[in-house]
């Protein structure tokens, strides 16, 4: 029976354990009586729940029953004395039988009782001892259930008693606080003044709320205990179930997103959507990973916390996680550095294919140099542009040699399913594109030998052009010498020979500079035919030549015939003028003197004609004051030679004269 139980009843106070013994050391029950009418069944009641608290030693030691009957009708008494079979002693006999300090004040005793402070303590005692009880047979069940072998019976255990009913910290903590009430002598109200403490040994309160923190104690250790292994257990488990979420993402989608991406583009843009995609998928790995790194810190904890019977378990959970995620990563990562070896490899074919197509442009427009100066700088352009071709393939080599090596090297990412078949088309596709950059390479280089072929060809012929201009330049300018300079006949035939000889001499050097010119002219025509292209200034240069070399030659034979006219006339006059005994008869013969005068009448008088040219312009030999030098000699020499007749037919006159 519980005190909740009937607590409306002992709140009544019909009968009550004060804690004070007898002489014999039975426990005194003090039934207090009332004027109302006492109700025997609450009573009886009461008293069963009283006699039921002493242990067995104490009831046999007996009770003293103390029946107040003072205030009660003596029917009442009666009743309660025929009930309980007790012998009646008056009031003032019970000291008789009872020592005044363990009477309570209504029967002049100095015990101190507190019925209500004792009903509440009792309440906390029976809660605490029913809550304990129960909390033990839980906890027993638990434990004993935890230590069984079979997993089903085990899991079951878990799943309907892991949990108390009680959370067993407040039991404990209720426990101490009781046995702390119980040792200060609180539990029968009692607070100091007695040294001895009734309700320790014949209540048993105390011992028993010792013996039930004990196992308390025992069972929660245990219990804890069973907690920790459950809860490592249950980590364990969880880990394990995390490490293979992982591993099969890893090894199922995972692997499966990195077998679908394969290709690595075709243009610098193909490349750029694949490595936006790559980066997708290692958007959704790094989520994963992240996993991972929580999952390997957690079995590292639990590996620190060194129980023996998890390690090989834990460390191969570790192993496999680890050898999965790092397979995993150096996958992406291969995949990323092949991913940006292929986008830099398009980006060198896609620089080398614009300066391919800038060189064929300049390749295929037709050239129009104004002189051979920008010829050279074109041809330096196209060298130059020919040169970073070289470089740009050299590059592309370079770059698609590296990529092909990290395809050979290319490990599996199916575990053992063979990629020759996708690698084939990205080899096939990056030896492509090397093999069209060097036939368009090639096919430059072609261009490029034919268009420095005609520019050379157009350099020799500026040249051509250049050089036959300086030949009518050259032409003229022997011309004008001829007309300016070589106007002199001659003092006598012997100078006048040597004039005529440098005037042949002067005539050769413009013969040769006339056939420079012509064979340049010729040469310009041959170049113009194989270049396709008409002259600048053939057709300007040639009739200049020819019509400068007419001029000359009209000059040149008008030359010829004053220097011949003046070596005759100076040799008949040196002739006369010579005294020739031998031949008298010629010398007195006029017609020689005739001739003289004849001959050098028509010098001069030549002298007088000007250089007529072909087109009617007139050119004269020297300057007018030239022209009368050179006749005022002439006619002195006349004057000799007309003197000389004189003497010849006179001669009386002249030594007259004489």
């Amino acid at each position: 029976m519980e005190a909740s139980v009937i607590l409306p009843i002992l709140k009544k106070k019909l009968a009550f354990l004060s804690g004070g013994k007898d002489r014999r050391s039975g426990l005194i029950l003090t039934i207090p009586l009332c004027l109302e009418q006492t109700n025997m069944d609450e009573l009886s009641v009461t008293l069963d729940y009283l006699l039921s608290i002493p242990s067995e030693k104490c009831k046999a030691r007996g009770f003293t029953v103390i029946v107040d009957g003072r205030k009660s009708q003596w029917n009442v008494v009666k009743t309660v004395v025929l009930m309980l079979q007790v012998i009646l002693v008056s009031a003032n006999k019970l000291t008789r039988y009872i020592e005044p300090c363990q009477l309570t004040e209504d029967f002049g005793g100095s015990l101190t009782y507190d019925h209500m402070d004792w009903l509440n303590k009792r309440l906390v005692f029976e809660k605490f001892t029913k809550e304990s009880t129960s909390l033990l047979d839980e906890l027993a069940l638990i434990n004993n259930g935890s230590d069984k072998g079979n997993q089903q019976e085990k899991e079951r255990s878990v799943d309907l008693s892991f949990l108390p009913s009680v959370d067993p910290e407040i039991v404990l903590q209720t426990g101490h606080e009781l046995l702390s009430e119980l040792q200060q002598r609180r539990f029968n109200g009692s607070d100091g003044g007695v040294s001895w403490s009734p309700m320790d040994d014949e209540l048993l309160a105390q011992p028993q709320v010792m013996k039930l923190l004990d196992s308390l104690r025992e069972q929660y250790t245990r219990y804890q205990e069973v907690c920790r292994q459950r809860s490592k257990r249950t980590q364990l488990e969880e880990i394990q179930q995390k490490v293979m979420q992982v591993v099969n993402w890893l090894e199922g989608p995972g692997s499966e997103q990195l077998r679908a991406q394969w290709g690595i583009g075709d243009s610098i843009r193909a490349s750029q959507a694949l490595q936006q995609k790559h980066e997708e998928i290692e958007s959704q790995h790094s989520e994963w990973f992240a996993v991972y790194v929580e999952l390997n810190q957690q079995i590292a904890a639990l590996l620190n916390a060194g129980d023996e019977e998890d390690l090989v378990e834990l460390k191969s959970l570790q192993q496999q996680l680890s050898d999965v995620c790092y397979r995993q990563a150096s996958q992406l990562e291969f995949r990323q550095n092949l991913l940006q070896a292929a986008l830099e490899f398009h980006g060198v074919a896609q620089d080398l294919s614009q300066q391919l197509d800038g060189l064929l442009g300049m390749l295929c427009v037709d050239v129009a140099p104004a002189d051979g100066a920008s010829i050279q700088q074109t041809l330096k352009l196209l060298e130059e542009k020919l040169k970073s071709v070289d470089v740009g393939l050299q590059g592309l080599r370079e770059k698609g040699q590296g990529l092909l090596d990290q395809i050979s090297n290319q490990a599996s990412w199916a575990y053992g399913k063979d990629v020759t078949i996708e690698n084939k088309e990205n080899v096939d596709h990056i030896q492509g594109v090397m093999e069209d950059m060097q036939l368009r390479k090639q096919r430059c280089e072609d261009m490029v030998d034919v268009r420095r072929l005609k520019m050379l060809q157009m350099v020799q012929l500026f040249k051509c052009e250049e050089d036959a201009a300086q030949a009518v330049e050259w032409l003229s300018e022997l011309l004008d010498a001829l007309l300016k300079t070589h106007i002199r006949l001659g003092d006598d035939a012997q100078e006048t020979k040597v004039l005529l000889e440098k005037h042949r001499k002067f005539v050769d050097v413009a013969q040769s500079t006339y056939d420079y010119g012509r064979q340049l002219l010729q040469a310009t025509v041959v170049l113009c035919q194989s270049l396709r292209c008409t002259s600048r200034s053939s057709g300007d240069t040639l009739p200049r030549l020819n019509r400068v070399w007419k001029q000359f030659t009209i000059a040149s034979e008008e030359r010829v015939h004053r220097l011949e006219m003046a070596i005759a006339f100076h040799s008949n006059v040196e002739k006369i003028l010579q005294d020739c005994p031998e031949e008298p008869e010629a010398i007195n013969d006029g017609e020689q003197f005739d001739e003289i005068e004849a001959v050098g009448k028509s010098l001069l008088d030549r002298l007088t004609v000007p250089v007529v040219y072909p087109d009617g312009t007139e050119q004269y030999f020297g300057s007018p004051s030239d022209m009368a030098s050179t006749a005022e000699h002439i006619r002195d020499r006349m004057k000799l030679v007309s003197l000389k007749r004189q003497q010849l037919r006179h001669p009386e006159m002249v030594t007259t004269e004489s």
